[in-house]
C-alpha cells in the first residue's frame, strides 16, 4: 500500500503534528485499514527529508492515543477504530495531545556520530553501484590494501580538499578508524609507548589498549598537545586530532603544528593525525592538514567517509608513509580486504562523477545552517548558564556547565526530559577538569534542534535555580 503524506514545511504547525493528524485522519476514515503495516521510521524520513525523530515522535503519539499499535522490531501498525465514532472536541483533543505530547515525547538524539541521511543522495548512489557491479561482475576477490580504482580517488582528493601529499601505493582501505588502527598495532610490539592526547578519542585509545599497548597521556592547552610533554615521555607514536580535537573542538595552531612535526623527525617517532570531520569548517579557510605540512614522512594520516556520507558504509583510509608501509601492507594481506569491493569501486565512481563533491557542498550548506540554528539556540535558551567550546567546525559542541552539577545529574535531567546529551568524561583518561556534555546536531532537524534545546533548559533550570 502506498502512503505518502503531504507535510507543509511553511506551515507554523510542527512537522510531528502533520504527520500525526494525517495518519489519525487516514485510520479513522478507514483509508489505512486496520492491520496495515506504516512506512518505517528511515523510509519516511528519507522520503519527507525530516529526521527519524519527527517520525517516532508523531507515531508515538499515535501509539498513546491506540491508533496505532508497535511490535518491538518489527514495526508499527494501525488498529481498529469505528469510522463513525464521534470525535473529542477540538479543546479536548487539544488538551489531551499536550499532555501526552509531554509524557510521551521520544528522547532528541543529540550522539555526536550522527549525520543527516534524508540529505544522501540515493538515487546517484545507486546509479554508481549498479555502474560498479556491471564493470566489475567477475571481480571475486579484492585487493587487501584497498581497490586501486577508490586509492586513486581518494589520492586525488585529499590532495585538493587537506592538502595531503601521497601517492595511492601508500593508501589503505578499512571497515572503519579501529580496524585500520588494529592493522597497524598488528606491526607494533605489546607495551609499545603510545601518547594519547588528554582528552582524546575513546575508542582509539581502547584499541591501543586492547592491543597491549603502553597508553600514556600527553597533556594540552588552547593550541594543542604540548611538546614538553612529548620530549619528557619519548612515545613512539602520538595520537592527535589537530583539525579538530575531539572532544575540546579546538584547533591546533601553526606553531604547535611546526614543533609537533620537528620532534616527530628528531625523535625518530610518528604522528597519527585523526582527521575525522576536516570537511566541515564554518569559518575561515580549510585547515591544512599536519601530513601536507610534514617534509619528513612521518605522519600517519587517518579520514573517513563516516561523517560525509553515512556512518554504515564502513569506510575509512589510512595514508603510510613510505618507512611503514610495507609492513603494515603484511598485516593487510593477514586480515584481507574487510570492505566490500563493490561498495569501493561504486564509492570510486561516486567520486569520479563528481557526485561526492556536489554531495559535500550540499552538507556542508545544510551542517553550516543547523549550527547557526544550534548557536542561536543555545544563546537564547541558556544564556550564561553554559560556555560553548569548538564552535568553528565539525558536527558537534562541547557545552561546559557553569552551574554546580555532575556530568550524570545533568545527563540524567535531559534524559527524564527526552533529551539524549553525551559525557565527556570517557574521553579523558584521568579526572576532567570541569563537567561538560557534548551535543552533536547532524541527524537532527532544525525544529528537533531548537526543540531539544528547549528541553534543556527546562531540565537543566532546576539545577541552575539551585545555585
Amino acid at each position: 500500500m502506498d502512503i505518502t503524506p503531504f507535510l507543509d514545511k511553511k506551515s507554523k504547525t510542527p512537522l510531528y503534528e502533520q504527520l500525526y493528524t494525517f495518519f489519525k485522519q487516514e485510520i479513522s476514515h478507514a483509508q489505512i485499514t486496520k492491520g496495515t503495516k506504516l512506512p518505517s521510521k528511515r523510509m519516511l524520513s528519507g522520503l519527507l527529508g525530516v529526521s527519524t525523530a519527527t517520525i517516532e515522535r508523531a507515531y508515538e503519539q499515535l501509539t498513546a492515543e491506540g491508533y496505532v499499535k508497535s511490535k518491538p522490531k518489527i514495526g508499527w501498525f494501525a488498529a481498529g477504530v469505528e469510522a463513525d465514532f464521534p470525535a473529542a472536541p477540538d479543546h479536548v483533543q487539544q488538551s489531551v495531545q499536550h499532555v501526552l505530547h509531554v509524557k510521551n515525547a521520544p528522547a532528541i538524539d543529540f550522539h555526536q556520530g550522527n549525520v543527516d541521511p534524508a540529505h544522501f543522495p540515493f538515487n546517484a548512489w545507486r546509479k554508481s553501484i549498479v555502474k560498479s557491479l556491471d564493470r566489475y561482475a567477475g571481480h571475486t576477490s579484492g585487493d587487501p590494501q584497498g581497490e586501486p580504482e577508490l586509492r586513486r580517488m581518494i589520492a586525488r582528493f585529499v590532495r585538493l580538499s587537506r592538502g595531503v601529499n601521497c601517492d595511492p601505493g601508500q593508501i589503505m582501505i578499512g571497515a572503519g578508524t579501529t580496524v585500520l588502527l588494529q592493522i597497524l598495532c598488528l606491526t607494533l610490539k605489546p607495551g609499545t609507548k603510545i601518547g594519547f592526547e588528554e582528552p582524546g578519542f575513546h575508542r582509539s585509545r581502547r584499541m591501543f589498549e586492547a592491543n597491549r599497548m603502553n597508553v600514556i597521556p600527553i597533556y594540552s592547552d588552547e593550541e594543542g598537545v604540548l611538546p614538553d610533554e612529548l620530549k619528557a615521555k619519548h612515545p613512539y607514536l602520538v595520537y592527535t586530532t589537530p583539525s579538530h580535537q575531539f572532544p575540546l573542538g579546538g584547533i591546533m595552531t601553526i606553531t604547535r603544528r611546526q614543533e609537533l612535526l620537528t620532534w616527530a623527525k628528531e625523535a625518530n617517532s610518528f604522528i597519527i593525525e585523526d582527521d575525522y570531520d576536516g570537511e566541515f569548517r564554518y569559518s575561515g579557510q580549510p585547515i591544512p592538514s599536519l601530513q601536507g605540512l610534514d617534509p619528513n614522512s612521518r605522519v600517519i594520516y587517518l579520514g573517513t567517509f563516516s561523517k560525509s556520507l553515512l556512518p554504515s558504509l564502513r569506510l575509512s583510509y589510512m595514508i603510510l608513509p613510505p618507512l611503514l608501509m610495507e609492513s603494515v601492507r603484511k598485516n593487510a594481506h593477514l586480515m584481507k580486504q574487510t570492505v566490500s569491493s563493490h561498495s569501493q569501486m561504486a564509492l570510486a565512481d561516486f567520486i569520479e562523477s563528481g557526485e561526492w563533491q556536489k554531495h559535500i557542498n550540499r552538507m556542508r550548506a545544510l551542517y553550516r545552517k543547523k549550527h547557526a540554528v544550534l548557536l542561536e539556540a543555545i544563546r537564547s535558551e541558556l544564556g550564561n548558564s553554559v560556555e560553548v567550546l569548538g564552535k568553528n567546525s565539525g558536527l558537534h559542541i562541547l557545552l561546559r556547565l557553569l552551574f554546580p552539577a555532575s556530568e550524570e545529574e545533568a545527563i540524567k535531567a535531559a534524559a527524564d526530559n527526552g533529551v539524549s546529551v553525551y559525557p565527556v568524561s570517557p574521553s579523558y583518561i584521568g579526572r576532567p577538569p570541569n563537567v561538560s556534555v557534548l551535543i552533536g546536531y547532524g541527524g537532527l532537524s532544525e525544529e528537533d534542534i531548537r526543540l531539544g534545546i528547549q528541553k534543556l533548559k527546562t531540565a537543566w533550570t532546576p539545577l541552575i535555580s539551585s545555585c
